[in-house]
């Protein structure tokens, strides 16, 4: 599984250092939870930001843009260094017209929606997208709990994407930690974000980083050898 860090919890004064532990580290993707104060009630940080932390990583940059409008700002994520754009289904009512535009700036397409939005608003956009990200907290805040009726909305969802044969990543987003890593995993995800799991006072990055990676391969051995 994919590790994709988000830098919501990192020490901002520490920025570039703590996103370069983390790759030497051996995570995956950097993720980036862009929020406007507005669809969700949190303010983050804009492409000033993301443009800082592509320059600090060779890893891919993806933005999670938790915004009303995003289309007007694709442009700008792409110049700031990203990589892959996801974008919230509540947001884009012409959601096919917003695929085609981060296709025509040669981005990564992903899509994600909330908690309690029905799947079904974004089963039609399965075969047009790049991945697929199941929130399983509320946006906009970090250190949630991980809401346990989202394993079944990943099971969906990875269901979906194997029924039509796609290559899209399966993402989750919010409240992944040690407790709750397996689960997720188990459920189908190929990737999960991050935050205090792996940027937090109590460990260094790579240190968390490694706990995360012995977590999933116990409960990888727990798999292949039942008791």
């Amino acid at each position: 599984m994919k590790l994709a860090p988000s830098i919501y919890t990192v020490d901002f004064s520490r920025l570039a250092e703590q996103i370069s532990d983390a790759e030497r580290a051996g995570v995956d993707v950097i993720h980036l939870d862009v929020m406007d104060g507005n669809f969700v009630p949190n303010i983050t940080f804009g492409p000033m930001v993301c443009a800082a932390v592509a320059r600090s990583t060779s890893l891919m940059c993806e933005a999670h843009l938790m915004i009303n409008g995003p289309e007007r700002y694709f442009r700008d994520y792409k110049e700031a260094g990203v990589s892959r754009i996801i974008v919230h289904v509540e947001t884009c009512p012409h959601l096919y017209s917003t695929i085609q535009q981060l296709r025509q700036l040669g981005l990564q397409v992903g899509i994600t929606l909330n908690p309690l939005t029905p799947l079904e608003t974004l089963k039609p956009a399965l075969p047009l997208v790049d991945l697929v990200l199941i929130m399983s907290v509320e946006p906009g805040y970090g250190g949630q709990k991980y809401i346990p009726q989202s394993a079944q909305r990943i099971t969906t969802v990875r269901r979906w994407l194997d029924e039509i044969d796609s290559q899209a990543e399966l993402e989750v987003d919010g409240g992944v930690n040690l407790s709750t890593i397996c689960s997720v995993r188990d459920a189908g995800a190929s990737i999960v974000v991050v935050g205090s799991a792996v940027f937090n006072d109590k460990y260094s990055v790579a240190d968390s980083v490694q706990m995360l990676r012995t977590s999933l391969q116990e409960c990888q051995g727990e798999d292949e050898h039942p008791l």
